[in-house]
């Protein structure tokens, strides 16, 4: 059994290793608007996924891959970089985003190149797409979006029947803070949340999951606990190294009743 001495240490440990130190979180405010801020280089989320964090890319990537198909769009791109992964394995990849540096900068980053198309996208809305996608894929996006519903429909209009929506979404309100109103997260799901979105929108959900166990635990130490309101990218990537390929290690074990993400698979109606 562990001493209050161990816990305190082990609970240090964690707030240091995704905060930058305690600051005071302000309480959310009921019914406030919240916007997802530009994704460009400086945003605050892509240091959860940038160079510091190869592991929890990697992450990102192998549990996503086996869910996509031979065509793609992959919702909220950023720069480019998780759909870049796809390389060599796609026949059409659609890459959106609605911040116009990121939007400019897809079109630099594949400029040539006739197999991918690149459009400015803002959900809910009606997507023009050269043809339909047997994949949309969703990093940290739906958590942005007030109609969560409608923007899941929309999506599903330009997926082929049978076609797969792949989403990946920050988990639990108990472990939303400052950083989740810097970066304009609407909510953070459960599976029992998003489950219910998913279903209002017509699609079937066939993998529905909370994942990324130890990340929830030292999300809630650094945000609800020390009220952490950034992480600090020399110590994500610590976190990186070390919390990460143990998470990775508990889940092909057992399956977390808990995490910092939920992961959902639904599929289109035939």
């Amino acid at each position: 059994m562990q001493s209050p001495g161990q816990k305190k240490s082990i609970a240090g440990t964690l707030l240091n290793l995704l905060g930058s130190g305690p600051k005071k979180a302000a309480p959310a405010t009921p019914g406030e608007d919240v916007v997802q801020p530009a994704a460009g280089e400086g945003a605050l989320e892509n240091h959860l996924g940038g160079d510091e964090a190869r592991n929890y890319r990697k992450y990102e990537y192998e549990t996503v891959a086996p869910y996509v198909g031979r065509s793609m769009l992959e919702v909220g791109s950023g720069l480019g970089h998780f759909s870049e992964q796809f390389a060599g394995r796609l026949d059409y990849l659609v890459v959106s985003d609605n911040d116009p540096y990121c939007v400019g900068e897809l079109r630099k980053r594949h400029a040539g190149n006739d197999d991918v198309e690149v459009i400015d996208l803002a959900l809910p809305a009606d997507i023009e797409i050269r043809q339909k996608v047997d994949t949309v894929v969703m990093m940290n996006v739906l958590e942005h979006i007030k109609d969560d519903v409608q923007a899941l429909r929309d999506l599903a209009s330009v997926t082929d029947n049978g076609g797969r929506i792949v989403i990946w979404v920050p988990g639990y309100m108990q472990l939303y803070g400052d950083f989740d109103r810097k970066v304009g997260h609407v909510t953070r799901y459960t599976p029992a949340t998003l489950e219910k979105t998913v279903r209002e929108a017509g699609l079937v959900p066939e993998v529905l999951k909370p994942i990324n166990f130890l990340g929830g635990i030292a999300w809630w130490f650094a945000v609800r606990r020390g009220g952490a309101g950034y992480p600090d990218p020399r110590l994500v990537k610590i976190y990186d190294r070390t919390v990460v390929p143990l998470t990775r290690g508990i889940e092909r074990l057992i399956r977390p009743p808990f995490g910092q993400t939920v992961f959902c698979v639904a599929r289109v109606r035939r």
